[in-house]
């Protein structure tokens, strides 16, 4: 993990860090299980831990964040240009909380759904290859 990326984590307090710790190991697997997406590109966006398929091109960014500072609600965010959160949407229905289109809302508490999470994570890690 590159150290500015480590610091953006270590911003985050304890709950949401381990939460979104947990998220990334998903994305880097799931990157690493799902054909032509190849390796990420692990920076920052706005202040962000970001994932990118810069090598690849298969796949929109997907960026980690704390949406409400004072809650403890992580963010998976997609670019709201896509229709990747209806897509969601329409698949897992109520197994997430979304916010408009530009992200999936998750407790930082409790158990993460890590089966449907990684299938979100898939579609958005190929979502320029998919036909439309």
């Amino acid at each position: 993990m590159p150290d500015a990326v480590a610091a953006a984590f270590d911003a985050f307090p304890s709950p949401v860090r381990a939460r979104l710790l947990e998220v990334r190991a998903l994305i880097l697997a799931t990157a690493a299980q799902t054909p032509g997406v190849g390796p990420l590109t692990e920076t920052l966006k706005w202040g962000e831990p970001a994932y990118l398929t810069e090598a690849s091109g298969s796949g929109t960014t997907i960026r980690l964040g704390w949406p409400k500072p004072e809650g403890q609600t992580c963010a998976v965010f997609v670019n709201c240009r896509t229709t990747l959160v209806e897509h969601f949407r329409a698949h897992f229905g109520d197994v997430f909380t979304y916010q408009g289109n530009r992200a999936i809302l998750l407790d930082a508490s409790g158990p993460l759904p890590t089966e449907p999470l990684a299938i979100c994570l898939a579609m958005a890690l190929t979502y320029h290859r998919r036909p439309r």
